[in-house]
């Protein structure tokens, strides 16, 4: 029966008559007046308090990373995209983050190949140059994982249209990695913009982690208002199954052993002020492990963000943690400089 609801679902999709949702860390760009390629990036150096016992600071970069898009008559564009940041590359080293062509000439059904992100969930498929505090949820750093991989994605439709969508088959064993089995993940998002102020949607995924016996289901639930100066955001994600924790949590977080069952949400909201100061608070849910009493952890994120201009904003986050099972010394203070190009 699960089975056929997925396959309905996917049927689903594709039955849609799209460049919108990212599909890296910023949005793929073929714009340049003669074709010529154009460099992007952007770097997030970062000073990091925490309040555990004994208490711990750092200066570091979250991230640091430097690509190229461009476009190659008539119909195909490229993206290719490299982290920099020691504090998060393996052994220090400069890594391939995203590297694909997209073929668009037709609206409603673009193709991608090559490496980018998994087309599940909003907070996953924001940039990582746009999000609103500084850490993902860890419901998405846990559960969306891996974040990246590669694979073949079909999409279409904008923000403009009541219909967005994107479907692809992937590995789903992460970056740089061969897949260990000879079956594939299958990973797909629909968002519908009924009002001009509102968005609602949904993902799913499944897949075969570690071999061809062993399954994976994941299903998210997200919606976004979007009305003058007030954003207000949120999703819900439940996974079950095989995981495979040698693909790590996303944006360089450190994965945690989960249960056969696990899930969570996220909810935030901010305004935009005349002065360029946007506060911003987020709360967050995360239960590794659904089946175990008392297990969630909550996290209240407190957070400031002013924006120089288009291209330079800093953001401060106090991170309020707690734990149902029993709260522990865990809070931190997370302040950030972002500069784009």
């Amino acid at each position: 029966m699960k089975n056929i609801n997925i396959l309905f679902f996917l049927l689903l999709m594709l039955a849609v008559p799209f460049a919108g949702l990212s599909q890296g860390c910023e949005e793929p760009s073929g714009d340049t007046d003669d074709g010529s390629p154009k460099v992007i990036g952007f770097i997030q150096p970062q000073y990091e308090s925490h309040f555990t016992d004994p208490g711990t600071s750092t200066f570091k970069f979250m991230r640091a990373r430097l690509g190229v898009t461009g476009q190659i008559p008539y119909d195909f564009t490229y993206y290719v995209m490299a982290e920099f940041s020691s504090f998060v590359s393996s052994g220090g080293n400069p890594f391939l983050l995203d590297a694909f062509i997209s073929y668009r000439r037709f609206e409603w059904a673009k193709m991608s190949v090559g490496s980018f992100k998994q087309p599940f969930g909003l907070e996953v498929n924001t940039s990582c140059s746009g999000l609103h505090t500084i850490m993902r949820s860890k419901v998405s750093d846990q559960l969306i994982s891996p974040q990246r991989d590669m694979g073949f994605m079909v999409f279409g439709g904008t923000n403009e249209n009541l219909l967005q969508y994107q479907f692809a088959i992937m590995n789903g064993t992460g970056l740089g990695v061969k897949d260990n089995n000879s079956k594939k993940d299958m990973i797909g998002r629909l968002k519908v913009n009924p009002l001009d102020f509102l968005s609602i949607g949904g993902s799913f995924r499944y897949g075969y982690p570690i071999n061809n016996e062993e399954t994976r289901t994941s299903f998210a639930a997200e919606f976004e208002v979007n009305l003058n100066n007030l954003l207000v955001q949120g999703e819900y994600i439940y996974d079950e199954g095989d995981q495979n924790p040698a693909a790590g949590g996303g944006c360089g977080s450190d994965p945690v052993i989960l249960g056969e069952k696990r899930g969570g949400y996220w909810v935030q909201g901010m305004y935009m002020t005349k002065w360029m100061l946007q506060p911003v608070m987020k709360f967050e849910m995360f239960d590794l492990d659904s089946d175990i009493d008392e297990n969630e952890e909550y996290i209240t994120t407190f957070g400031l963000n002013y924006f120089f201009n288009d291209w330079t904003r800093l953001q401060v986050n106090y991170q309020y943690k707690a734990e149902k099972a029993g709260e522990v010394e865990n809070d931190a203070l997370l302040m950030q400089l972002q500069v784009k190009f």
